[in-house]
């Protein structure tokens, strides 16, 4: 018969005499605790530096990192505060949950270490971490205002604002304002402050892409440590934009006019980007200039949107196209057609009959009765051209202007001193022009619909498509979204 029987083999503790698992010290976990504190060494509290303005945690040893509560990030952070624990081996780590608001953080290590004739020790202990406000250097230069080591000087020469408001707007779609010390308005542009002279000739740059312009730099010595020859400048990098906009009538000096085949002096500007693009109204001509070439040979315009007259259509008779390609060796514009309009003036209307005679590029818009913008032109005393510079009716104009204020709303820097009138004109630009829209971040205001009944198929309108999400400046957790914190964080 064969028996079957199990033995267990345990010690006492030399200590206090209960029985143990055999080891090496020939004493019991308790004992051993009691005697040796694998802890010691590792402190029990420490701090945490939080910056209450950009909202970044202090990376040891000189580093700012932006980290939620909780996170693997705010972990690796904590525990490189702990002196002391390359000496032991960390077994695991975690949050212990605090109430956020109580300015403390709990984390819970588990640690071993051999002691004792090689006997391994498994400890768990909690480490708390007070939470205090400290200003990083970023926010603290920026709350100083005066702190900057380059300052980019944005200026255009006109009776309107309208491209700071376009240039608004693609600052804030590519986030170029970021590394923004502070931003300054000026009576005829603005000043961007910036902490290194690469974050101000990056900005250069993206000004370069988006708009027609050119810069100078100049420095200016701060100090000089004739020990190690350092040198401490500060640099102005001054940007001027071609004082040209959208939908002005420019005279082109004879000289350039015949180098862009040969169109005539009297054009409109079709559009700005990096480049400038007019058109003849008077033979649908095209043409495109650099910002190269304009320095070259500078112009300006005959006048903005607030020198027009209102004029009323009286006649409007289409061009035959034969006649309008006949002799043409540029490039005509396909999407306009030439026609003859006679029109009077709104004041002088019921006091005399004085009519006016035009070609213009707008026959596909124009009809009889229509209300206009233009612009008399007078050269030596004769009237020899009127040009209509809005394609639109007055009428569709002030509903726009109603439309774009309740339905669709914009980001802004700090441009808004700049008036509303041209900022009225900007957004009318922008329901206008498709083209113009895809540079712009447009949300809808969904609490300021128009009403159905209001609503005129004439006037240009922003589909929902072409929106953005709605704009909220407080999320559900009562916090600012992140567009809206991109655009109120410079000053």
């Amino acid at each position: 018969m064969k028996f079957y029987f199990s033995c267990c083999f345990s010690s006492l503790c030399c200590q206090c005499g209960l029985p143990t698992p055999p080891n090496s010290a020939n004493m019991c976990v308790g004992c051993i605790r009691s005697q040796v504190d694998i802890t010691e060494g590792i402190p029990k509290q420490s701090t945490l530096y939080f910056c209450k303005n950009c909202e970044r945690q202090v990376d040891p040893p000189n580093n700012w990192a932006s980290c939620a509560l909780e996170s693997r990030e705010l972990l690796a952070i904590c525990l490189k505060k702990l002196k002391g624990l390359n000496k032991v081996r960390l077994i695991d780590a975690g949050f212990v949950w605090t109430e956020p608001h109580s300015k403390r953080i709990k984390v819970k290590l588990t640690i071993q270490k051999e002691v004792m004739n090689s006997t391994i020790l498994q400890q768990v202990f909690v480490v708390e971490y007070v939470v205090q406000g400290q200003m990083c250097d970023a926010c603290h230069r920026q709350a100083a205002q005066d702190f900057w080591k380059a300052v980019v000087q944005v200026r255009q020469k006109t009776s309107h604002k309208k491209t700071f408001f376009y240039l608004e707007q693609l600052i804030i779609k590519h986030n170029v304002h970021q590394n923004t010390v502070k931003v300054k308005q000026e009576s005829d542009g603005i000043d961007f402050y910036y902490a290194s002279k690469q974050d101000a000739r990056k900005f250069v740059d993206f000004l370069q892409s988006v708009v027609p312009c050119r810069f100078k730099t100049s420095e200016k010595l701060i100090s000089h440590d004739i020990h190690n020859n350092t040198f401490n400048y500060k640099y102005t990098f001054s940007v001027e934009i071609i004082p040209i906009c959208r939908e002005e009538v420019i005279c082109l000096p004879l000289k350039l006019a015949r180098s862009l085949g040969n169109i005539g002096q009297l054009v409109i500007c079709n559009r700005v980007t990096t480049s400038l693009q007019f058109i003849d109204p008077s033979t649908l001509k095209t043409a495109e200039l650099l910002a190269n070439n304009y320095w070259r040979l500078p112009f300006q315009s005959l006048g903005s949107y607030k020198h027009l007259t209102e004029y009323m259509v009286l006649q409007v008779e289409p061009v035959d196209p034969k006649l309008q390609t006949m002799g043409s060796t540029t490039s005509l514009s396909q999407k306009h057609v030439l026609a003859d309009v006679w029109v009077a003036r709104m004041q002088d209307m019921g006091s005399n009959d004085q009519q006016f005679h035009c070609r213009t590029h707008l026959g596909l818009l124009l009809k009889s009765g229509d209300t206009v913008l233009g612009q008399l032109v007078i050269c030596n005393r004769v009237t020899t051209s009127l040009q209509f510079i809005d394609p639109s009716t007055l009428k569709s104009k002030a509903q726009q202007t109603i439309q774009h204020v309740v339905n669709m709303i914009l980001t802004h820097l700090t441009f808004s001193e700049f008036g509303f009138r041209d900022y009225d004109e900007f957004l009318a630009d922008l329901e206008e022009d498709k083209t113009l829209r895809q540079n712009v971040n447009i949300y809808v205001d969904r609490d300021h619909m128009p009403e159905s009944d209001a609503e005129d198929e004439e006037i240009p309108k922003i589909s929902l498509q072409e929106m953005l999400e709605d704009l909220k400046l407080e999320d559900a957790e009562g916090g600012m979204g992140e567009e809206a914190e991109e655009a109120m964080g410079v000053e």
